[in-house]
């Protein structure tokens, strides 16, 4: 609960109710809360009245508050980067046409690959920064975003640059992902195992410019096979550098359980994950993302083995999927209303979702709680119960956001 020692704390929050989400008890509620913090992690966390008498007296900050408190949400998977957008077919998936249908037809990611080659770096942070920024206006203070829309080895560099660029911009964490098994490139078509070769070749190249902390791929049909992520993922191994899976979305190929296998911090999608999948990603700690943005804007029917995950005991995170095809969704509070609505969580569950699984699924323990120890990342809302955080649809609820105790603009 408190670490006492080198008084005084650099900032203390006082008097709002604290979701810590740490223990079994319901969001693990503080009433009359105080949290302080020092040199940017959490110091103290609990209850007003078992304070130190000197402590107030002594913080450099005090913050007089009310509402609730909640560890800062984690999107822990995004696509934000891109230039342009794909509103028209979004018109033609409602006239009837299927995300297969258009992928097929030059649309879907290649239209993204085109305009997003066509930018530079300027232009590409031009347009990718406001939709950061919302994430953050909504609670946001660490986002994975990863490349996949540049598809050759310059047009990637730049989209994980960009990427660390918007991090430092905004002062939040970004954690970057190298996604360039995400659809196959026109300079390799009908060659999917050369390019495979061409961005097993590149991942080093990129590793060694501290641009990639996780290595992602696409496992479907209109994607790549189990066969080359495998390729992928013992690349991304001799590297030492973790693996995430965008797995049985469309179709049960057992991405599930591939990305298992090689210790993935995260399979997401999981709508056609298996029992098999299901034991193997409890069997090795791996983090279910769940996506119900991408769920909704296609009109989904198939949902995820929600009732599995918890009898299994796996984690659940919930994410925007920030992309401009399938799911374009700025707000990571409208994916766990989302995930309530389609997937039947509890907005317990959405809110840990979004909070300490989320954290889990991009290897960092040290944020989605309020714990001793943990960064100061918090956020200060306007409701008078944590459920009202998946019950507003839309609306401006975050009063602030601190990242390491500080307050963001």
């Amino acid at each position: 609960m408190t670490d006492l020692r080198d008084a005084p704390f650099d900032g203390l929050l006082l008097g709002a109710h604290l979701a810590t989400l740490d223990g079994a008890q319901a969001y693990g509620a503080v009433e009359d809360g105080a949290l302080a913090w020092r040199d940017g992690r959490i110091a103290f966390v609990g209850p007003r009245s078992a304070l130190p008498a000197d402590a107030v007296g002594s913080a450099r900050e005090v913050i007089e508050a009310d509402g609730w408190v909640t560890p800062a949400l984690v999107d822990c998977h995004t696509h934000l980067v891109f230039a342009g957008d794909r509103a028209r077919e979004f018109e033609l998936r409602l006239q009837g046409a299927t995300y297969e249908e258009i992928a097929r037809a030059g649309g879907g990611i290649l239209s993204t690959v085109r305009a997003t080659r066509a930018a530079d770096d300027d232009a590409l942070f031009a347009a990718s920064l406001p939709r950061a920024q919302a994430l953050l206006r909504d609670g946001v203070a660490t986002v994975e975003i990863k490349s996949g829309y540049g598809l050759d080895f310059e047009t990637e560099r730049r989209m994980l640059r960009v990427a660390r660029r918007i991090g430092e911009t905004l002062g939040i964490t970004v954690r970057t992902t190298y996604l360039a098994a995400h659809a196959l490139p026109p300079e390799f078509k009908d060659d999917a195992d050369g390019y495979v070769d061409a961005l097993v070749e590149w991942m080093p190249r990129l590793h060694a410019e501290a641009l990639v902390d996780a290595v992602d791929a696409f496992c479907e049909g209109i994607g790549f096979s189990p066969a080359q992520v495998r390729r992928v993922f013992e690349a991304a191994r001799a590297l030492g550098v973790p693996v995430k899976l965008h797995a049985d979305q469309l179709s049960d190929l057992g991405g599930a359980a591939l990305a298992a296998e090689f210790g993935g911090l995260s399979a997401d999608h999981v709508e056609h994950t298996n029992d098999a999948g299901v034991r193997a990603m409890a069997a090795h700690g791996t983090v279910a993302v769940l996506l119900p943005g991408a769920f909704h804007v296609l009109r989904d029917t198939r949902l995820p083995p929600i009732e599995a995950f918890r009898a299994h005991g796996v984690p659940m995170a919930v994410a925007t999927d920030c992309n401009p095809g399938t799911s374009p969704l700025l707000s990571l509070r409208q994916a766990m209303q989302l995930a309530c609505t389609h997937f039947r969580l509890t907005p317990e569950e959405a809110l840990r979702g979004a909070t300490v699984h989320a954290a889990r699924a991009l290897g960092l323990p040290d944020r989605g709680v309020l714990r001793v120890g943990a960064r100061a990342d918090f956020v200060r809302w306007r409701v008078q119960h944590p459920a009202e955080l998946c019950y507003w649809l839309g609306g401006h609820l975050a009063e602030a956001v601190h990242v390491a105790g500080r307050r963001i603009p």
